[in-house]
């Protein structure tokens, strides 16, 4: 029986000669992975692109047992981005928001405010024109939530790093430095993307700081390759 549903790219790796996996989170199935045939091929650029990280899709699946590979009877994409693949800056969060999402969103089974949520950002962010700086910072925030491990204060997210830490944070061994942090997260948790951060100096030092949330509370997340591109990209602000 063929399966109707939407779904956000996560990843893919290269298979065989012109063939990949994807990893999908669909709005009714929850993860998933799929086959895809034949997308890698010279004169199907077209194709592939449909499959970089958080293009968002309209499917019609095939199911699977549970943590097996199946295939993708037909797929468009539902939102071509109209912003995203112009401007570096964008380009550089949703790499790393789509790599944060992948190592960290587990669930084979159906969702639906989890992709509501990661679904609307996406479109959101892309539609943006100006004022998205603290786009990747407040989506962490609201991702922790869904995830089972939000908070409600900047005190309580800095005090659970201190503790399990002993201070030795990222950001330097004393939990002063993490306290000076505490504003910009009271800031976030209220106001979300329209929070007031004071530069990009103080966002880079967030982001290091929710990823190393990030890390306590998900077992085995490991090392996010592209942290250190959109760092870099960050750094120019």
């Amino acid at each position: 029986m063929l399966i109707k549903t939407r779904g956000i790219v996560l990843n893919f790796i290269k298979f065989k000669e012109s063939s990949i996996i994807v990893r999908i989170y669909t709005e009714e199935l929850g993860l998933q992975s799929y086959i895809v045939n034949s997308v890698r091929k010279k004169g199907s650029a077209s194709r592939i692109a449909l499959f970089q990280p958080f293009t968002l899709l309209d499917m019609v699946v095939y199911p699977s047992a549970k943590g097996g590979l199946t295939r993708i009877s037909e797929y468009k994409c539902s939102h071509p981005f109209s912003s995203v693949p112009y401007d570096i800056r964008k380009s550089s969060i949703l790499m790393f928001l789509s790599e944060m999402v992948a190592r960290t969103v587990k669930e084979e089974e159906e969702n639906r405010s989890l992709f509501e949520f990661l679904h609307d950002a996406i479109i959101a962010f892309d539609e943006a024109p100006a004022g998205f700086e603290n786009f990747h910072l407040a989506f962490l925030l609201q991702l922790a939530g869904y995830l089972g491990f939000g908070v409600s204060s900047a005190d309580e997210l800095i005090s659970q790093i201190a503790f399990e830490t002993g201070g030795s944070a990222v950001l330097g061994n004393s939990v002063m430095q993490l306290q000076r942090l505490e504003p910009y997260l009271t800031e976030l948790l209220k106001n979300g993307v329209a929070a007031h951060i004071l530069n990009g100096r103080a966002r880079r030092e967030l982001l290091q700081l929710l990823v190393q949330y990030f890390q306590l509370h998900v077992a085995n997340l490991g090392e996010i390759k592209s942290l250190a591109v959109l760092s870099e990209v960050l750094s120019v602000e």
